[in-house]
């Protein structure tokens, strides 16, 4: 039986033992990888335990721990063990699924399991060709934005390294001024994240693209490999001074990523309205799906 006692947080220490086995077995949604649970630590508290060659997840965020099903060899004693534990220690949301093919082993396992979609959670992957060159009629309207702004606003791009890092951590208060993050939790939080990502930008193996306009700092993104095809794009942020900004952080980290990578992630939209808009403006190749499954569900398996 496992025990929450046993489970210990995530560090960077562990950074060779996430990275060797996310090898063995690549992801395809960004909440499991090591570098996502190292920026968002402080608001989600992540732990880990390495059972019979998986690793199992957990995060705590107000005082409610939700589990992932064991990463690793298949194991249906292991996903018992883990489904006990999570009726033990979870929330009234004890059990949260992050990829179709760990969802499809369950409803294998279990007929009958009632598991719930979670749409706020999926993310968006696209093929970062289109992002790159945003061919044909349902990109139109982006391609004359793009042209407006880099002939208004003659951006300069660079990659984000060492002799810019201070710059990007000024540009981030800046952006947080301005979208008052102190009044918004979860804004504050964010902040936190992309601040600890920029801190720990080599140590993570991170990549970054800015943009400046006129000499100064304008616009960010972050990134890394997900898997072997995807890149996932963990933060893109921009100050509003010049129209058309995010349009072209999109573009051009996408055209600095397709030689290597045949998709890109672009994460969730988390339910806000705006955001699902201008994700889907760009029409996603195709969706990772989340689903979970609640307290009442997972009770009758066990």
């Amino acid at each position: 039986m496992l025990k929450f006692s046993q489970f210990r947080p995530v560090t960077i220490r562990e950074q060779a033992l996430f990275r060797d086995h996310y090898r063995l077995y690549p992801q395809v949604h960004s909440d499991n990888l090591f570098s996502n649970m190292l920026c968002w630590n402080h608001y989600a508290n992540y732990a880990f335990l390495q059972v019979r060659g998986s690793i199992v997840l957990c995060s705590t965020i107000q005082g409610k721990t939700r589990f992932r099903p064991p990463i690793g060899p298949r194991d249906p004693d292991v996903l018992e063990d883990v489904i006990r534990l999570a009726l033990e220690e979870g929330d009234e949301v004890p059990l949260v699924l992050v990829d179709t093919p760990t969802r499809e082993w369950m409803e294998y396992l279990y007929p009958g399991i009632v598991l719930h979609e979670d749409r706020d959670h999926f993310e968006y992957v696209y093929r970062a060709e289109d992002l790159a060159r945003l061919p044909g009629g349902e990109y139109l309207t982006i391609r004359r934005q793009l042209n407006r702004f880099r002939k208004q606003c003659r951006p300069q791009l660079e990659e984000i390294g060492t002799r810019n890092l201070s710059e990007v951590e000024t540009f981030l208060h800046e952006w947080c001024e301005w979208k008052q993050c102190n009044e918004h939790p979860f804004l504050s939080a964010e902040k936190d994240a992309v601040m600890y990502a920029i801190s720990h930008f080599r140590e993570l193996g991170l990549l970054g693209l800015l943009i400046r306009v006129n000499g100064k700092v304008g616009a960010i993104a972050v990134f890394e490999e997900l898997n072997r095809e995807t890149a996932v794009v963990h933060f893109e942020k921009g100050l509003p001074e010049c129209e058309g900004i995010y349009k072209a952080i999109n573009a051009e980290t996408a055209a600095f990523l397709e030689e290597r990578y045949t998709y890109i992630n672009r994460e969730s939209d988390m339910g806000v309205p705006g955001l699902r808009e201008a994700k889907m403006r760009y029409h996603p190749h195709h969706m990772v799906e989340v689903s979970y499954a609640l307290r009442d569900d997972l009770a009758r398996l066990v």
